[in-house]
């Protein structure tokens, strides 16, 4: 691989066509980039309990979260030490200790191996030997994240470089969840995400759906590996604002209206807008299948229904279903009309004549700069 080529059609991309396509490239990713970075988990809400716990997928490591007796969070991978078998599925409680559902091997919340069924024919086990596999799991803002190794190389903090500087004011912890939204696309997740801070569709795929804010004034830019954005809003919607301040999150002052739109590598979306913060979970199921799960706060007088629908009016249909339209273009949603991008785009591939002739001074320059922090993490020379 090289930097960037000037051509004729400007700067062209640092990935080839077969790193949205092939299947090895997919097992790269998840073995040299997603197990070995942190990544969004959840919220501390999820697990505020004794026992509370949820999992989720670290690249090949399935991890789970579990609220201590102690208070503590602690993270553990996901499998049984006598025949591998996943311990726990999805999210639940179980203060009383985990139990494996294949032979009953039970484990303390704590990670310790605690009783084995039949313990006779086990008589060479050391249970105190044969505890969970432990992972790293750390907090910032009321969001969890969590690292496949027990000891990583670098903690969250650092890991986030100077990416809370850019933030904005939001405060997750102080808010509540109202309508989780799932999609799956067609779609490799690399597309998913370079769609997230292409700042050039802004202008033209959302000219109607997210026409509230000023694209031409963003300020964007990579902190460490993460990408940071933020446009302020336009006059009329700073004017609705301004007559509709019930709506807005008490962190959020006036001099902080707009979109904060960030991206923590390597996919985990971050948005932060007048009444809402959303974390957008891009999950990669294959080479061109992509979950994008996403979570969405406000404040306590925000939560109902009534309100929540009719913030979300005047915001163009921000996290919105499809207004029933046949064509996505024209759904006024703009999640849809990234789908459908998206979606064309990873068809587009199959073709041999596939290829990108430019991308903008500017507005795409963090296509290429996530492209390459991938690389860099594949070993691919950028």
């Amino acid at each position: 691989m090289s930097n960037p080529m000037e051509t004729a059609f400007g700067k062209t991309p640092l990935l080839p066509a077969e790193a949205y396509t092939s299947q090895d490239w997919f097992d790269r990713e998840q073995r040299d980039l997603f197990s070995t970075v942190w990544q969004f988990a959840g919220f501390e809400k999820d697990v505020s309990e004794p026992g509370d716990y949820f999992t989720v997928q670290v690249g090949l490591h399935p991890v789970f979260v579990v609220r201590g007796d102690d208070h503590r969070l602690r993270a553990f991978h996901n499998i049984c030490r006598h025949r591998g078998t996943q311990l726990l599925r999805a999210t639940g409680q179980s203060s009383t200790g985990i139990v494996c559902p294949y032979h009953n091997w039970t484990y303390s919340i704590n990670g310790e191996l605690i009783s084995v069924p039949q313990r006779e024919v086990f008589a060479s086990v050391d249970l105190d030997a044969v505890g969970l596999h432990r992972a790293s799991v750390e907090t910032w803002k009321g969001m969890v994240f969590v690292h496949s190794d027990p000891e990583p190389e670098s903690g969250l903090m650092t890991w986030l470089a100077s990416f809370p500087d850019h933030f904005g004011p939001h405060e997750p912890a102080n808010l509540v969840e109202v309508d989780p939204i799932i999609h799956e696309w067609k779609a490799n997740w690399k597309i998913v995400v370079e769609n997230y801070i292409d700042g050039y569709h802004l202008f033209h795929l959302h000219a109607a759906t997210l026409d509230m804010y000023d694209h031409a004034r963003a300020e964007s830019g990579f902190r460490g590996p993460h990408f940071a954005f933020y446009e302020p809003p336009v006059d009329d919607m700073r004017s609705w604002l301004a007559s509709n301040r019930s709506y807005i999150l008490d962190d959020v002052g006036e001099k902080d209206w707009g979109a904060f739109v960030h991206m923590l590598f390597p996919a985990t979306g971050l948005t932060g807008l007048e009444m809402s913060f959303s974390v957008f979970q891009i999950i990669p199921l294959g080479p061109a299948l992509t979950r994008i799960h996403i979570r969405n706060l406000t404040n306590e007088k925000n939560r109902s229904a009534a309100r929540w629908e009719a913030g979300l009016s005047r915001l163009g249909g921000w996290f919105s279903k499809s207004q029933g339209a046949d064509d996505p273009l024209a759904s006024g949603d703009f999640m849809e009309e990234d789908r459908y991008a998206c979606e064309q785009q990873q068809r587009a591939m199959q073709s041999p004549l596939f290829g990108v002739g430019a991308t903008s001074d500017g507005y795409e320059d963090g296509v290429l700069g996530f492209q390459r922090n991938v690389a860099k993490h594949l070993g691919e020379e950028v």
